[in-house]
């Protein structure tokens, strides 16, 4: 008999989350919508008098914190209950409401920030002298000032405005002909059926066992790409080119200045994980080599890099195992935090099954003035979903303690800093089941799936970083950027970062082809800063205990009260320095002899 789905009103109530928590019913988020609605109006009487007296502004900001407080539950609270049932026609309909409140509420407060920046340090502060309570604000106040050298007469901004539309037009095309347009091979399977080649399979199909089936998959995918090689050259050309106009125009030392210049990053960081990377290139090149050994191959290919190195081990975990495994895996975090995990598991933060119609892949979200976080699962009884769980868990612990310590305007935080709690959670996860299994081919497992997450995060992400960076550069220089150019450049670098042990196909040279975040640039790097800063934070918690403990939840509880670099100092990881980076690849090494030796 077929399995199939159960519709969502089938579904355990204790398997799902308790949304109710944000508004007890559909009624009385309706309420809210109405009230949110009518505050829109009332913006109008600050329009150009925003900064005329101290009590003005205070009016003003508290009004938006409670403002933007309600449109975001309305948000969230409506498209979580869309991702529970895509199907539900009822909650189309109100996700779709909460979309449109949003715009509205952008639209109607965009005058703000152009008086906001006619403030000085001098009046802030005076300001404050005469409205204390002003204090709160000062941060958020001071993060505009530090910008003010970037925004533009009024006319400018306005022709900027409407330019900025035409610029999204290469990241809107390639988006379009990459997940619509572009059309796939049928390929054949490991038991010689058809199988439709998609975005979704392609990394599972090179994880299939039969090389035949990685290597179909690889040569149908770039053959693909290289059919339409010179227009995605063209839109990548044009989406850098946008860039480097904004970032000129908006007198920005650089483009990457740019993009690092809203979270305050200094553009050391980005160079430091670069530099750094280069350095440690040998235990990439060594690993490589092993997976090469391990598989037993003559030659190793580029399509041999995603399938297991430990064949043949299936070890089913069910959900309240995984969650007795999560709360022992991180008991070095403390009584609290595991007392905070345990309430999680048994009061409804989670919602755990796939059903018919609910959205794929695994979420934290929630807002501000919920009591808690949620956590949106597809779990299925295996390894990587007892990983996931934790990662999760990690962003909602992280929500928990900013919204809990900081005030609205400061509860979040932002993408620097976002995978470096959910990825300490796997890493402690990871380090507890390495100690305590007791089955050689699970911890032959742990160490192959600990290892690719090396690869894949930190060096591969870097390698994207490196390659961005250098595009940019070449544009800046007015160097046009050539389909030959760019595959040239990016098959240099693929070479450069996997070593001799393996055979680089020339296809791979197409690779940047098919990156979506090129087309949000110097994204990428984030993730290899992230993982390191949590692979060496994680080591410290179990070196150091309590100590390591305290500075780490001053870090999970600062939201965006302080620049992301200085909250993470507050943990003890400076990522201006090698230092963080080191520790990481160190590890990396000590896994690659751990599994050599285990052969």
């Amino acid at each position: 008999m077929a399995h199939t789905l159960p519709k969502r009103k089938d579904v355990k109530l204790e398997d799902t989350w308790r949304l109710e928590d944000i508004y007890e019913t559909d009624d009385a988020f309706k309420v809210a919508f109405s009230h949110a609605e009518s505050q829109i109006e009332t913006f109008k009487q600050f329009e150009g008098h925003l900064i005329e007296n101290a009590q003005i502004l205070y009016n003003y900001l508290t009004k938006q914190d409670d403002f933007w407080l309600e449109v975001n539950k309305l948000y969230v609270y409506s498209h979580m209950r869309l991702h529970q049932d895509g199907g539900n026609d009822f909650y189309q309909d109100l996700s779709s409401q909460a979309e449109m409140l949003a715009v509205k509420a952008s639209t109607a407060l965009s005058f703000a920030s152009s008086e906001l920046a006619s403030l000085s340090e001098e009046s802030i502060v005076d300001f404050i002298k005469a409205v204390p309570k002003l204090k709160l604000y000062k941060r958020y106040l001071s993060e505009i000032l530090r910008q003010k050298s970037h925004i533009l007469d009024a006319q400018t901004e306005s022709l900027l405005a409407q330019v900025g539309e035409l610029a999204g037009t290469p990241s809107n095309a390639f988006a379009m002909l990459n997940n619509v347009d572009l059309k796939f091979p049928v390929i054949k399977n490991e038991k010689y059926e058809d199988v439709q080649l998609t975005h979704g399979n392609y990394i599972s199909l090179l994880e299939n066992a039969d090389r035949n089936v990685r290597e179909n998959a690889f040569t149908a995918l770039y053959n693909t790409y290289d059919s339409m090689k010179n227009t995605i050259a063209a839109l990548f050309t044009g989406n850098v080119k946008q860039y480097g106009f904004f970032s000129t125009t908006r007198h920005y030392d650089s483009p990457l200045h740019a993009a690092l210049s809203d979270n305050n990053i200094p553009v050391t960081v980005y160079d430091n994980l670069i530099e750094t990377v280069n350095k440690n290139l040998d235990i990439m090149h060594d690993y490589v080599a092993l997976r090469k050994e391990a598989l037993g191959l003559d030659t190793l290919h580029m399509y041999d890099l995603f399938v297991p190195i430990v064949k043949d081990f299936h070890k089913p975990i069910a959900f309240d195992e995984a969650c007795n495994i999560v709360l022992k895996a991180l008991e070095p975090m403390g009584e609290n935090y595991v007392k905070l995990l345990k309430e999680a598991f048994d009061n409804r933060w989670i919602d755990k099954y796939e059903n018919e119609g609910k959205r794929s892949g695994a979420y934290s979200w929630g807002t501000y003035g919920a009591p808690h976080p949620y956590v949106l699962m597809n779990f299925t009884n295996n390894v990587h979903n007892l990983f996931t769980l934790a990662h999760e868990m990690g962003h909602a612990m992280h929500s928990y303690f900013s919204s809990h310590t900081q005030p609205h305007i400061y509860a979040d935080y932002c993408i620097f800093v976002a995978e470096v709690a959910s990825t300490v959670n796997e890493a402690l996860l990871m380090q507890y089941l390495l100690k305590t299994t007791t089955e050689p081919a699970f911890k032959k497992y742990l160490i192959n799936y600990f290892m690719e997450q090396f690869r894949s995060t930190l060096y591969r992400q870097t390698m994207f970083a490196e390659f961005e960076k250098e595009m940019h550069i070449l544009n800046s220089q007015g160097v046009t950027l050539t389909t030959k150019l760019l595959c040239d450049k990016y098959y240099a670098l693929v070479k450069k970062y996997h070593g001799d042990a393996i055979e680089v196909d020339e296809a791979i040279a197409l690779e940047w082809a098919r990156i979506p975040h090129f087309y949000t640039p110097f994204y990428v790097y984030q993730y290899a800063t992230g993982y390191s800063a949590a692979i060496t934070l994680s080591e410290r918690i179990l070196k150091e205990g309590k100590s390591a403990v305290e500075d780490y939840m001053k870090f999970l509880s600062g939201g965006s009260s302080q620049d992301p670099i200085d909250l993470l100092k507050l943990a003890g990881v400076d990522m201006s320095k090698p230092e963080p980076i080191e520790t990481a690849l160190k590890q990396f090494a000590s896994l690659i002899n751990e599994f050599k030796q285990m052969q």
